[in-house]
């Protein structure tokens, strides 16, 4: 865990600040909850500039809607969106995006958004050309489900300040928010344009960490070695090492317990323990430890347990 403040703590901090630098940034830009989610579709592996002059060709041939969309021909829709990069992959993911909501929720967005958020995102991970942040985006920004959205910009914001490692996956990122802060659609929206916006200013691909605002707040993050106390500042200087162990409950016997038949008392106990489940026992007496490490340290509690010495 982080050393000095808890998660929670150190994201609503970050929140705070970046808030009182920048103001609310009014995204996602969209005129419909569907503009949404074509420019959802249309900014994979572009910038919004870009997809901004593709929405413009759109709603200048009155083809932003659902029914229309998914009737235009494929090689004007392709024309009409050249400005974004890729347009003909595009144009066919937008097409199979308008397919799946018609033969699933006969184009309806209401009916769709209607949906559990979770079980609709997996369907709409279904559908060709959806992944997760496309997906994510069009949850939280379109339907206004409390799902928070994982980009280049975000795992880059929580690879710098040490809040996941270089290999974590898009759950493990996502996880950060989800399991730290308020489940809050406007909250998550805010925060992640936010993160795009200090990514475009500061958090850049070399950052600019002067008077960056949130330079101050790297010295509550840092991370120590559990054992011997060495400051970890990357994600490659830490290990995780995991311990679990099963203990035996303390009993403790009142006269009245010594007073029993212990024959009785001993077949009492075999006869509970037959209709017990056996995973309830075993979480009674599961202890489990996650400790950060130090390489050193590290190779030095393996080298412990492998030869069954006490750590």
């Amino acid at each position: 865990m982080p050393q000095i403040k808890e998660l929670k703590d150190i994201l609503e901090n970050f929140y705070q600040l970046l808030y009182l630098r920048f103001g609310p940034q009014h995204w996602w830009p969209a005129k419909s909850p569907f503009e949404v989610i074509v420019g959802a579709i249309l900014t994979q592996n572009t910038n919004w500039t870009n997809v901004e002059r593709s929405i413009t060709n759109l709603r200048r041939a009155k083809l932003l809607s659902p029914r229309k969309l998914r009737r235009v021909n494929l090689k004007r829709l392709a024309r009409l969106i050249r400005s974004s990069g890729y347009f003909n992959l595009k144009a066919k993911r937008l097409k199979n995006f308008t397919n799946f909501l018609f033969s699933r929720y006969d184009g309806s967005l209401n009916r769709m958004f209607n949906t559990d958020p979770w079980s609709l995102r997996a369907e709409l991970l279904q559908v060709t050309g959806i992944g997760p942040e496309t997906a994510d985006s069009i949850l939280l920004y379109a339907g206004e489900k409390p799902i928070f959205v994982i980009d280049t910009y975000t795992k880059r914001f929580l690879l710098r300040h040490n809040l996941i490692d270089a290999d974590a996956t898009y759950s493990q990122a996502q996880d950060i928010f989800l399991d730290n802060l308020q489940s809050d659609v406007v909250l998550f929206k805010e925060f992640h344009a936010l993160i795009v916006r200090l990514a475009k200013e500061f958090c850049k691909t070399n950052a600019h960490c002067q008077s960056c605002p949130l330079e101050e707040t790297m010295k509550d993050i840092n991370y120590i070695c559990d054992s011997c106390g060495a400051d970890l500042k990357h994600p490659r200087q830490r290990y995780i090492l995991k311990i679990q162990l099963y203990a035996s409950p303390e009993v403790e016997l009142t006269r009245e317990d010594l007073k029993r038949n212990t024959q009785v008392e001993l077949r009492r106990l075999l006869k509970q323990l037959e209709t017990m489940d056996v995973r309830k026992i075993q979480e009674e007496v599961f202890v489990s430890y996650k400790l950060i490490l130090c390489k050193k340290c590290r190779d030095t509690f393996n080298e412990r347990i492998k030869h069954k010495e006490f750590v």
